[in-house]
């Protein structure tokens, strides 16, 4: 498969589908989020699909024209990066949608594909970029950042406490070597990654450089912000996370309407956020997901529902 949607049942019954209304899947990916919401939508209903990546733009289309039933007519997809959510929705002349999926993180397709340089069970060249056709690779990240600079990324997009150690190794290894594949990256840091935590590890030093090389944070944040205006009162925002930092920023942005958390209250004394959560509790995946699915082990879903003008 393409991609295996995390806790498909539980974002649908977040969602609160309406069969006549508009909605919008910003990490559309294999489309398997997607599928189910249009399974639940009636003739009227319609559906956005953002995804800046070529790969998933090219298997729906072949997806389609495989399909019996041809094209969708209440579904359109954005070849774009989710920030601009707002700016699409005002092309489309959508004032308002009923309800907006993310499932952050990188999927099963990136993942699988060896070209793409996501994997460290790979020997490939180090791009992770998921819009492929622009920006800079996490090779020439590498071959460009301060120690200072990789430092910060390995620590705060990885947790990684041998950050340090790594960022001078890397800037020492880049001198005699240029890092160019995801080989390179494993043989410079191997002698900082405990050897019982290999596969962990790993994975946190090609997360961190994911993050950066798509600027996935700053991306959040526009989305999640555009979607406090997108959304029509009473819609639903409903976010997948799978990182400590995405998940705060996520959590203060449902909570407050800010993504440092910044509490604003009006007159009265009450907060001026533009949400309340439908989850008090986080919602995780069930043990029988996760045997099926090690994706799903780290996925957090928070619900929250646009409040209804005063």
């Amino acid at each position: 498969m393409y991609h295996i949607p995390v806790m498909l049942q539980e974002c649908m019954e977040g969602l609160h589908i309406l069969p006549d209304g508009i909605y919008v899947d910003v990490t559309f990916g294999g489309g398997g989020h997607s599928r189910a919401i249009l399974a639940r939508l009636g003739e009227k209903g319609h559906l956005f699909g953002f995804d800046q990546d070529a790969d998933a733009e090219r298997h729906w289309l072949e997806a389609e024209q495989e399909s019996d039933s041809g094209v969708d007519p209440r579904f359109t997809f954005v070849r774009s990066n989710f920030r601009y959510l707002k700016n699409w929705m005002r092309y489309y002349e959508v004032d308002h949608v009923d309800g907006i999926l993310a499932d952050l993180g990188v999927s099963s397709h990136h993942l699988d594909d060896a070209k793409r340089g996501f994997a460290f069970r790979f020997d490939a060249p180090l791009d992770m970029r998921m819009n492929t056709r622009a920006g800079q690779t996490a090779g020439d990240f590498l071959a460009t950042a301060s120690e200072q600079e990789l430092e910060r990324v390995l620590s705060l997009y990885g947790e990684l406490r041998q950050a340090r150690r790594m960022s001078a190794a890397i800037v020492k290894g880049r001198m005699q070597k240029s890092i160019s594949t995801t080989g390179d990256l494993r043989n410079i840091v191997a002698p900082f990654i405990t050897p019982k935590n290999e596969k962990k590890e790993l994975a946190q030093v090609f997360q961190a450089l994911r993050i950066e090389v798509n600027r996935e944070m700053d991306a959040l944040e526009e989305m999640l912000m555009a979607a406090t205006e997108v959304l029509a009162p009473g819609g639903r925002l409903v976010v997948m996370t799978y990182h400590s930092l995405e998940d705060r920023i996520v959590k203060n942005v449902m909570r407050s309407g800010h993504a440092d958390g910044t509490v604003v209250k009006d007159f009265y004394g009450r907060v001026e956020a533009p949400f309340e959560a439908v989850n008090r509790k986080v919602i995780v995946a069930s043990d029988d997901e996760v045997a099926a699915n090690p994706r799903a082990r780290s996925a957090k879903l928070r619900v929250a529902e646009k409040i209804k003008e005063r």
